[in-house]
């Protein structure tokens, strides 16, 4: 079976990268009925941020990218893990990385370091001025592991270090990439155990993918260069290797890594922004991949059923922020009305009194400016004419082609026709056929007639049309706001 895992370390927000990589194991895993799990790296403890956790998962849960295993809910706070290969929260699993690092000791496959911090920035600086490769130099490789614990025992800060094979080449074929090789020589002996207790990366990832069955390991190409060392953690335990997947960054449009000082980059600031998820995952699975066809808008189950590696590609892929608001356009655009009503909700709520939310028919409000917002965050701005008619300048209501007087003229005689229809007629249909007519009779151009109805019940030079508005309103209120009107122009 396939088995897929996302395994971000809660250091603040999910970024919209990590979201990425989150989708693409979470697609290669359902397409073959396999499993994708969510485990929680939290062993950097000086980069450990409260709460984050939560936000992960909220993240998660809110593009629909599920696990089927591991921390999959957070109850009153705290994180739920579901599965038979827990703990999935790193932290909790100490005795099992002391358990695999003694193992590595006792074969000769690593070996204790007590360098101080001092020593080892010596030693980086020295390599530096001579340019030579920043690795460590393997001064504590030949103290005797008898003679190491004692100095442990009397309290000796030490480390763990892997023991690199210094011959040869480790040589990987990675599921994108193709072929990669490493000179061994070259390759650092990774700190496996920190001086803390606490495992690096490198040894905990290694026993969690081994001990949870993980078949295929997709992660950022910042991780091709830890490959190796991960490689010959494997053949040191004799355990069967994972394949590798490793994702291009994702750029910004000077092609630097995407990064906060350019624009947004968590996943929780375009969800306070009012972008659908769906979008949100749509726009992200083509950062990278492309089906080789003209279609754009997929579904979940659609990218399911056509995603790919062997179409992801090896290049950096650029986030163009105008090819994510037009994704949004369009599914704001293609949901029901009811279901963008109920989206767009904290937004409306945050903006008006609910009280006044309920004096009006919200879907017909919302359908007035679905089609004109890029997010659901702008729906209370764009609509607020239908809850607050701006005091306007009288000069607004003069078509372009026209005059005041024109305007003092036909607004009178409009109000009185309006007056005179039955609530029956007051729908878009019944308005523009009845109004259209009055207009035919009356001899006007549309323009002076419908230009100044539209000022006069919007309270913005730009809106959707007048009759729209009219039904929207109701009978009562436009034609009390067609009063204001008058007043302004001394009708």
């Amino acid at each position: 079976m396939i088995r897929t895992r996302f395994a971000p370390s809660p250091t603040g927000f999910l970024h919209v990268g990590g979201l990425r990589t989150a989708l693409y194991s979470y697609l290669l895993a359902k397409q073959a009925g396999g499993k994708f799990l969510l485990r929680i790296e939290d062993t950097d403890r000086e980069r450990f941020v409260e709460g984050a956790i939560l936000s992960l998962v909220h993240a998660l849960t809110w593009t629909g990218i599920m696990p089927d295993e591991g921390v999959r809910h957070v109850i009153d706070g705290e994180p739920v893990q579901e599965g038979d290969k827990g703990p999935y929260i790193q932290s909790e699993r100490l005795e099992i990385y002391r358990k695999y690092a003694q193992e590595l000791l006792e074969k000769g496959h690593a070996y204790y370091c007590f360098c101080t911090p001092e020593r080892l920035e010596e030693l980086r600086a020295r390599q530096q001025v001579y340019k030579q490769p920043t690795i460590y130099d393997r001064h504590c490789l030949a103290i005797d592991l008898v003679e190491a614990k004692e100095r442990i025992k009397k309290g000796e800060a030490h480390v763990i270090r892997l023991k690199m094979p210094q011959e040869g080449e480790t040589v990987f074929t990675d599921l994108i990439r193709g072929e990669v090789r490493f000179d061994n020589k070259l390759i650092d002996d990774q700190v496996l155990v920190k001086s803390d207790g606490y495992p690096t990366y490198h040894l905990a990832v290694v026993v969690d993918d081994h001990l949870m069955e993980i078949s295929h390991v997709v992660r950022g190409e910042e991780w091709i260069s830890s490959t190796p060392k991960h490689i010959q953690l494997y053949k040191y335990f004799g355990w069967e290797m994972p394949q590798f997947a490793h994702l291009s960054l994702i750029l910004n449009p000077d092609k630097s890594k995407l990064s906060k000082r350019q624009g947004d980059v968590a996943v929780e600031d375009y969800q306070a922004k009012g972008y659908l998820p769906e979008a949100l995952v749509n726009f992200l699975a083509f950062l990278g991949w492309n089906p080789g066809t003209e279609k754009e808008m997929y579904t979940m189950d659609e990218l399911i059923k056509d995603f790919s590696l062997e179409k992801v590609s090896k290049a950096g892929a650029v986030f163009n922020v105008e090819k994510l608001n037009w994704f949004n356009k369009e599914y704001i655009k293609r949901l029901p009305l009811s279901e963008v009503v109920e989206r767009a909700m904290p937004w409306l709520k945050e903006r008006f009194k609910i009280e006044r939310l309920k004096d009006y028919p919200l879907e017909k409000v919302i359908e007035l400016e679905r089609e004109r917002v890029t997010t659901l965050a702008e729906l209370p701005e764009a609509v607020k004419f239908v809850f607050e008619l701006s005091n306007y300048p009288k000069e607004l209501l003069v078509w372009r082609k026209g005059t005041l007087q024109e305007v003092q003229k036909i607004l009178p005689e409009l109000k009185e026709f309006l007056d005179s229809l039955q609530e029956k007629e007051w729908n878009k249909t019944g308005l523009e056929s009845r109004v259209g007519e009055w207009i035919k009779e009356k001899g006007y151009s549309t323009g002076s007639v419908l230009w100044p109805l539209r000022v006069a019940l919007s309270g913005q030079q730009n809106s959707p049309g007048p009759y729209e508005i009219a039904e929207v309103l109701g009978r009562e209120e436009s034609l009390r706001r067609l009063g204001l009107a008058l007043s302004k122009v001394g009708g």
